[in-house]
């Protein structure tokens, strides 16, 4: 069931999307060589502790997985795509990090994800967060009132296209609100004008995840939960909440 929600609900859900803001924003600060995927946790923690926020990823535990989620944060390493779970790995030169953080604030939620490179930058690797953030903002432009979901999932695949890169074939984004994974999906394939209409008041986690090889294909890691690469290249995970609205795309989880 897809909930719309009200002019009130949609500035609550700003209020948790900017403690995500914080959050990510935090766990990046703290991330350079030799600091602990852990460590990028507990800074995050810290700003969801003092905004009163809860972590919908904490404990989180979908049928696919064999356990419960043990983190605030994704914390997504090199051929890691999405999932990752924080552990003691230390930052190396030249790692690229995907980030995904989620807030609940007074019963509602905000989801968004960042990528960045530590230390000296591989070329390759800028290239890929660069055609990241260029899938979402593509995925974001089209994200208006009359348009249908198909229009976010071309726009985001024609990015991917181009910049030949691979997505996973079966994740992407989804609706957002009371709880973090809401109707409807959001595939990051798709045809346009197809799939459900938009219209004022729906929200939107809109998240691309390009992979360097090309491929679509991944597979998932002995702890059942990181998704990686089938043949060893990088990926980069962007995502956005995303309000419809009757004077455009409004997004959630900005500072």
């Amino acid at each position: 069931m897809v909930e719309i929600k009200t002019d009130a609900a949609l500035e609550a859900m700003r209020e948790a999307g900017r403690v995500v803001a914080h959050a990510l924003a935090a766990a990046q600060d703290a991330a350079a060589v030799g600091v602990s995927l852990r460590e990028l946790d507990e800074a995050a923690r810290t700003v969801l502790a003092e905004a009163g926020a809860r972590s919908p990823f904490l404990g989180y535990h979908p049928s696919f997985a064999p356990t419960p989620f043990p983190a605030v944060i994704c914390a997504s390493v090199n051929d890691a795509v999405v999932h990752g779970i924080p552990d003691d790995y230390r930052l190396r030169d030249g790692d690229l990090v995907n980030i995904d953080c989620g807030a609940e604030l007074d019963g509602w939620t905000g989801d968004a994800a960042v990528s960045f490179t530590v230390g000296a930058p591989a070329p390759a690797d800028v290239a890929l967060i660069d055609a990241t953030r260029r899938a979402l903002d593509a995925g974001i432009k089209a994200a208006v009132v009359g348009n249908r979901i198909g229009d976010i999932s071309h726009a985001i695949s024609t990015v991917a296209r181009a910049a030949r890169c691979g997505m996973p074939s079966d994740f992407g984004g989804h609706g957002i609100g009371r709880r973090m994974h809401e109707d409807p999906s959001v595939p990051n394939h798709g045809r346009p004008r197809r799939g459900y209409p938009l219209r004022h008041g729906l929200v939107l986690a809109i998240e691309p995840m390009l992979m360097a090889g090309g491929r679509n294909d991944y597979r998932t890691a002995p702890d059942g939960w990181t998704l990686r690469t089938t043949d060893g290249t990088r990926a980069a995970h962007i995502e956005h909440t995303v309000a419809i609205t009757e004077d455009g795309p409004r997004v959630l989880t900005l500072p």
